[in-house]
C-alpha cells in the first residue's frame, strides 16, 4: 500500500484535472470525474481504501509541484460552491475524512524518516502531505482547527535539505490560515509559535523569512497583539542598517560594509518584509513618538538603491516593494518614480533590477486583488451596517493611478531580448487589465506584439488578454491592429539575436504559420474590418509611405501566410496589389527619370564643350528611354531574346547616370516594396491555384457569397523573396555603389518600365499579338523576381481553381514556357 502508486494513474490524473477551467462540458466532467474519484466519503473501516485515496492525492500534487496548484483550489472550490445550499454534503464530509487522515500519514512518515533507507521518500511524501493540508486549507481552513497544535512542532524541524525548507514554508502558511480562527487558543500554544518563527527569521534565508514574517503578522495582528515583541525585532534590523549607512557615508571606499555584506542583505529584506505585515506608525508599536516610520524607511532603502553592488540594490528594491504593500502611496513620490521609470526605461540597466521592479508591482497588484476580494466577501456578510465595498473601491482608485503612473514603462519593457522580462511586464498588465485600472485600448498593440513571442506561454497569455477585451469591447482589436503589426515588428526586431539576420514574419517550424495569425483570425470574421486591415497593410507598400525594407518583408511574410479561409480574403489583396503597383511603380519610374535629368543638368553646365556632351547624353538617355519604352512588338526583334537589345539600353541608361548615387540607391531602395508586393501576389496565386483569368475577373463589389468557396491550399508553397533578403543581407542602403551594383539596379529599372508598359491586358488587340504583350509582362516578372525559383515565381499548374478559364491575360505573371 506504501508503495507509490503508478505513474501512468497519477499522469492521467494531472492531465485531466488541469481542464478544470476548460469550457462547461469538459468542466463538468472533470468535476464529477474527480468528486468520485477523492471527493466522495470513504467508509470508516476501509483504511486501505482511504491509503489509496491519500496517495493517489498527494501524488498528483508532488507531480504538480513545478507547474502551480491552481487547479486544485479551483476543483475544490467548486465541488463545495456545488452543495453550499443542499442539506447533505458529501463533499465536504470527505474533505473532513481527506484532512484528518492526511495528518496521521504526517505522523507516520515523521516516525519512519530515521530509517535511512526510506528516508529520502517519506521525506517528499511528507512534503506532498502537508502542501496538501495547506491547499485544504487556503479553500476551508477551519478543517485545520483541530490540527493547528499538531502542526506547531514542525516549525523547529531541522533544515538539510530543500525539503525540510519545504516543510517548514508549508506549515508556517497553514498556521496564518488557521491560528486567526481557533477559539481561545493557549497562550503556551502561542507564544511558542511567536519563539519558533522569529528563530527561523534570524535564522534562515529569503523563503523562510517571507512565510515566517507573514505567519507572525497574522498571530500578533489578530491574535496576541504582542507588538512589543514585533517592535524589537524591527528596530534590530532597523538599526543595523542605520549604522550601516553612517559608516557608508562617512566612508564610500571604507571595507566595513562588504566585511558586513550578508549582515546588510538580510537586513534589507528583513526590514521591508515586517513593513509589509506590520504598520510601525501605529502607537501601538512607537509609542508617543512623532518619528514618521515609514518615510525614515523609505529614505533608508533609497539609500543602498543607489550603491555599487548590485545585490545590495536588489536586495533594497525588495525591501521598497514590500513596504509599498502596506504604504502604496509612497510610490507617488518623486524619487521613486524616477528610481522605477529609470530602472524600466533604461536599455543599459541590469536585468535583475528590471525584473525586480516588474515584480514588486506584480506583488503590489496580486496583494490589491487579494484585498479587494476579502473586502467583497466581508461585505456580503454585512452588506446592511456598512458599505464595505466602497472602501475597496477607494483602495481600487489608489491602484488605478499607480498604474498610469508606470504603464508606459512597464509596456515599453515588452521590447527586451530577455524572454524574462517580457514575462514579468506581461504579468502587470495581465493583472492590471483583470482588475479593470486602466481603459484597455492603450494597451493592444503592446498585446498583439507579445502574441508573436517565441514562447507559446506568453503568447497564448496574450492572445488571451485580447480575446477578452475584445469580448467587452468590440471594435478594439481592429482599431490597433495595424498599429499592433507594427510593434510587433519592433519587439521581434528587440528579441533578434543575430542583427545581421533580417526579421521575418512567420515562424520557424513545420507550421510556417504567420506571428499575428492569431490577430487575422480574430479580424478576419467582420468583413469590413478585414478589408480595411489588409488595405492598411498594403499602403504601407507605396511609395510614400517611406516604410523600412526589412518591416516591409515583415509584413509580406504575415500576409502570405495568415490563415486564409475563403476565396475572397487571397483575391482582394492580390487585386489591391494591382493597384499598388501601377501607381507607386509609375512614380518609382517618374522620380527616377527625373532626379537623374535634374542631376545631369546641375553636373553639366559648365562648358560649351559639356554642353554638347550633355546634349549628347540627353540625346541617348531620350533615345534610349523612347527605344524602351516602345512595346516589345513594335521594337526590332520583336520575338528574340537576346542580350544584344538589353544591353544596349543598359549602356544608355549607364551613360547618363549622375556621379550622384543617391537617386540609384533610393530607387533600390523603394522598389523593394514593389517587389515584395510582385512576389506575395505570386504566391498567393501559386498557394491557392488561381488562373490569371479569375485574379483579373474578381471585383471587390461582388456579393460576398460569390467568393465564399473554402480555399484549396496546395503544400510546399514557401515565401521566400530572394532578392530583398540580399538586399538586406549586404546592407545595399548603407554600403558603397559598385559599378556591377550600378548595372543591376539599371537593368532592375529598365524591367520596372517594361513591366508597366505592359501592366494592363491587351484585350483589344489581335490575338496573334496579345502573347507578345503577354510574354513582354512574364519575361520582365521573371527578370524582376530573380527567376530562378519556381515555387514562388511561376504559377503551377491550375486544377480545381482554374475552371477551366483562359489562362492568357490578367495581371499575373507567369513563368515563360
Amino acid at each position: 500500500i506504501e508503495q507509490p502508486t503508478f505513474p501512468k494513474i497519477t499522469e492521467m490524473c494531472v492531465k485531466m484535472i488541469r481542464r478544470v477551467n476548460d469550457e462547461e462540458g469538459i468542466k463538468k466532467l472533470v468535476n464529477e470525474t474527480f468528486q468520485k474519484l477523492w471527493f466522495t466519503p470513504t467508509l470508516h473501516h476501509d483504511k486501505e481504501a482511504m491509503t489509496r485515496k491519500i496517495l493517489n492525492i498527494t501524488d498528483v500534487v508532488a507531480a504538480c509541484r513545478d507547474t502551480g496548484y491552481d487547479w486544485f483550489e479551483q476543483l475544490l472550490q467548486n465541488l463545495l460552491k456545488s452543495e453550499e445550499d443542499a442539506s447533505y454534503k458529501p463533499v465536504k464530509k470527505a474533505c473532513t475524512q481527506l484532512v484528518d487522515n492526511l495528518v496521521e500519514h504526517i505522523l507516520k512518515y515523521e516516525e519512519s524518516l530515521s530509517d535511512s533507507d526510506n528516508k529520502g521518500v517519506n521525506s517528499g511524501r511528507l512534503v506532498a502531505c502537508i502542501t496538501t493540508l495547506f491547499l485544504f486549507s487556503k479553500i476551508r481552513p477551519q478543517l485545520m482547527v483541530k490540527h493547528a497544535m499538531t502542526m506547531q512542532p514542525y516549525l523547529t524541524t531541522k533544515c538539510s535539505n530543500q525539503n525540510d525548507f519545504m516543510v517548514i514554508c508549508n506549515v508556517a502558511k497553514i498556521l496564518e490560515l488557521v491560528v486567526p480562527l481557533m477559539e481561545h487558543p493557549s497562550e503556551t500554544f502561542l507564544a511558542t509559535i511567536e519563539e519558533d518563527l522569529m528563530k527561523l527569521i534570524i535564522k534562515y534565508g529569503m523563503t523562510v523569512v517571507q512565510h515566517c514574517v507573514s505567519c507572525l503578522g497574522a498571530v500578533v495582528n489578530k491574535v496576541t497583539q504582542n507588538y512589543k515583541f514585533v517592535w524589537a525585532c524591527f528596530n534590530r534590523y532597523y538599526g543595523a542598517l542605520s549604522k550601516l549607512k553612517s559608516q557608508h557615508q562617512e566612508d564610500p571606499n571604507s571595507t566595513i560594509l562588504t566585511a558586513n555584506k550578508p549582515a546588510l542583505l538580510r537586513s534589507l529584506f528583513t526590514v521591508g518584509a515586517l513593513c509589509r505585515h506590520f504598520d510601525f506608525d501605529q502607537e501601538d508599536f512607537k509609542g508617543n513618538s512623532k518619528v514618521n516610520i515609514k518615510d525614515k524607511v523609505l529614505e533608508l532603502l533609497m539609500y543602498f538603491t543607489k550603491h555599487s553592488d548590485e545585490e545590495v540594490q536588489t536586495k533594497a528594491i525588495i525591501g521598497l516593494g514590500f513596504a509599498f504593500i502596506q504604504h502604496p502611496s509612497l510610490m507617488f513620490e518623486q524619487e521613486v518614480k524616477t528610481l522605477y521609470n529609470s530602472i524600466l526605461s533604461d536599455k543599459n540597466c541590469s536585468v535583475n533590477l528590471k525584473i525586480q521592479v516588474l515584480k514588486n508591482l506584480q506583488t503590489y497588484l496580486q496583494e490589491e486583488d487579494t484585498r479587494m476580494q476579502q473586502a467583497d466577501r466581508d461585505w456580503k456578510k454585512v452588506a446592511k451596517q456598512e458599505d464595505l465595498k466602497e472602501m475597496g473601491d477607494i483602495s481600487s482608485g489608489m491602484s488605478s493611478s499607480i498604474m498610469q503612473l508606470y504603464l508606459k514603462q512597464v509596456l515599453e519593457a515588452f521590447f527586451h531580448t530577455q524572454s524574462s522580462v517580457r514575462h514579468f511586464a506581461l504579468n502587470v498588465i495581465a493583472l492590471t487589465l483583470n482588475q479593470g485600472l486602466i481603459h484597455p485600448v492603450q494597451c493592444v498593440p503592446y498585446l498583439i506584439a507579445m502574441g508573436t513571442d517565441p514562447e507559446p506561454s506568453m503568447r497564448n497569455k496574450a492572445d488571451q488578454q485580447l480575446v477578452e477585451i475584445d469580448k467587452k469591447y468590440a471594435g478594439f482589436i481592429h482599431m490597433k491592429a495595424v498599429a499592433g503589426m507594427k510593434m510587433s515588428y519592433q519587439v521581434q526586431q528587440a528579441i533578434n539575436t543575430c542583427p545581421q539576420d533580417p526579421v521575418r514574419g512567420f515562424r520557424h517550424d513545420e507550421s510556417s504559420n504567420a506571428l499575428c495569425s492569431h490577430l487575422y483570425s480574430m479580424i478576419r470574421g467582420n468583413r469590413q474590418h478585414r478589408r480595411a486591415f489588409l488595405i492598411s497593410l498594403l499602403n504601407l507598400f507605396d511609395d510614400t509611405a517611406k516604410t523600412e525594407v526589412n518591416m516591409l518583408l515583415y509584413i509580406a511574410d504575415n500576409l502570405a501566410c495568415f490563415p486564409y479561409q475563403t476565396q475572397e480574403e487571397p483575391l482582394f489583396i492580390m487585386h489591391h496589389i494591382d493597384i499598388t503597383l501601377s501607381v507607386s511603380g509609375s512614380n518609382l519610374l517618374q522620380s527616377f527619370k527625373e532626379s537623374m535629368v535634374k542631376d545631369k543638368k546641375k553636373e553639366r553646365k559648365p562648358s560649351s564643350d559639356e554642353d554638347t556632351e550633355s546634349d549628347s547624353n540627353s540625346g541617348s538617355e531620350s533615345k534610349s528611354e523612347e527605344e524602351a519604352s516602345k512595346p516589345r512588338r513594335l521594337r526590332k526583334r520583336v520575338n528574340s531574346d537576346s542580350d544584344s537589345d538589353e544591353e544596349n539600353d543598359i549602356n544608355a541608361v549607364m551613360k547618363c547616370l549622375p556621379e550622384n548615387s543617391a537617386p540609384l540607391i533610393e530607387f533600390a531602395n523603394i522598389s523593394q516594396g514593389i517587389l515584395l508586393l510582385l512576389m506575395l501576389k505570386q504566391h498567393l496565386k501559386n498557394l491557392c491555384g488561381f488562373s490569371d483569368s479569375k485574379i483579373q475577373k474578381y471585383s471587390p463589389s461582388e456579393s460576398a457569397k460569390v467568393y465564399d468557396k473554402a480555399i484549396n491550399r496546395k503544400t510546399g508553397v514557401h515565401f521566400h523573396p530572394k532578392q530583398t533578403l540580399d538586399f538586406l543581407r549586404s546592407d545595399m542602403a548603407n554600403s558603397k555603389i559598385t559599378e556591377e551594383v550600378k548595372r543591376s539596379i539599371v537593368k532592375q529599372y529598365l524591367d520596372f518600365k517594361l513591366l508597366m508598359e505592359h501592366l494592363d491586358p491587351d484585350e483589344e488587340e489581335e490575338d496573334g499579338e496579345v502573347s507578345a504583350s503577354t510574354n513582354a509582362r512574364n519575361k520582365a516578372i521573371t527578370s524582376l523576381l530573380g527567376g530562378g525559383s519556381p515555387k514562388n515565381n511561376a504559377a503551377e499548374t491550375e486544377d480545381d481553381e482554374s475552371d477551366g478559364e483562359d489562362r492568357g491575360g490578367g495581371t499575373s505573371g507567369v513563368r515563360r514556357r
